[in-house]
């Protein structure tokens, strides 16, 4: 039995922490529903989190989530934090000068999850809100992006799974030669694009892949309206810049990661 009664701060900050660390985005009124805290106990914590630079807080999303810094805390962090926290300045400087609306998705077993958008940004975007939307590594931009540039031996075991998939948009998994003929193009060419078939049919959407130490971290994409920009024109404008997008993230993941380890000389 401990000689002293625990401090009850860091028990509330823990606890903020741990349920922060479930959600890629929590508001004060999702904290207080999950933990049970006072609203003016979860500002006072957040705040004190914040300036020691463990949470941020993302007024595009109206809430706050960990950073990458929770790293140095050795548990309860996954790889898409630090993408999102690398990605989103890039985003939004993309989707200023672009207009057109950016996400970034991560790997969720079978799919992709997007973790963060520029919607709120972009004055022509064709969605309302995609934010943790699953999205298929068969027939989306960003999950084929994934499938086509990960490693093989993962590619190998995401196919295994797909193949016996029941989502309709996974049906083109099952044909393997002409399957494997699409990921061969897309590697080609260095972006993947939606199967046409698949709703909604006003818009488009291309993606890249973006790298971290040989594996693919994330996937980064921009969607448009196909009444204002042609195929051809979308894969002009739009992939170079996508292309440079990733590159500059990739670059900040590894600054990120380095603030998390500054004595990791791995």
């Amino acid at each position: 039995m401990p000689s002293f009664q625990p401090v009850r701060s860091v028990m509330r900050s823990l606890a903020i922490l741990q349920e922060l660390n479930r959600r890629p985005v929590a508001s004060i009124a999702q904290l207080h529903g999950a933990t049970g805290l006072p609203k003016p106990t979860i500002v006072r914590l957040l705040e004190t989190l914040v300036a020691a630079g463990y949470v941020s807080n993302d007024p595009h999303h109206g809430g706050y989530q960990v950073t990458s810094l929770v790293t140095s805390l050795s548990s309860g962090f996954h790889g898409d934090v630090i993408a999102v926290e690398a990605a989103r300045p890039w985003a939004v400087q993309l989707t200023n000068r672009l207009l057109w609306p950016v996400g970034i998705a991560v790997l969720d077993r079978d799919a992709v999850k997007v973790r963060f958008s520029t919607i709120a940004e972009s004055p022509i975007s064709p969605f309302h809100a995609t934010i943790n939307m699953r999205l298929s590594l068969v027939s989306r931009a960003m999950g084929r992006a994934y499938l086509a540039f990960c490693p093989a031996a993962e590619r190998r075991l995401l196919l295994e799974m797909l193949v016996s998939s029941t989502d309709p948009e996974d049906g083109l998994a099952k044909n393997a030669s002409r399957f494997s003929a699409l990921l061969q193009t897309i590697r080609r060419q260095g972006f993947a694009e939606r199967d046409p078939m698949v709703q909604p049919h006003s818009s488009g959407t291309i993606a890249v892949p973006i790298f971290s130490q040989n594996r693919v971290l994330a996937t980064i994409c921009m969607t448009y309206f196909t009444s204002a920009v042609s195929r051809s024109e979308a894969v002009k404008r739009f992939v170079g810049p996508l292309q440079a997008t990733a590159r500059n993230i990739e670059e900040s993941v590894v600054l990120l990661q380095v603030d998390a380890h500054p004595n990791d000389l791995s």
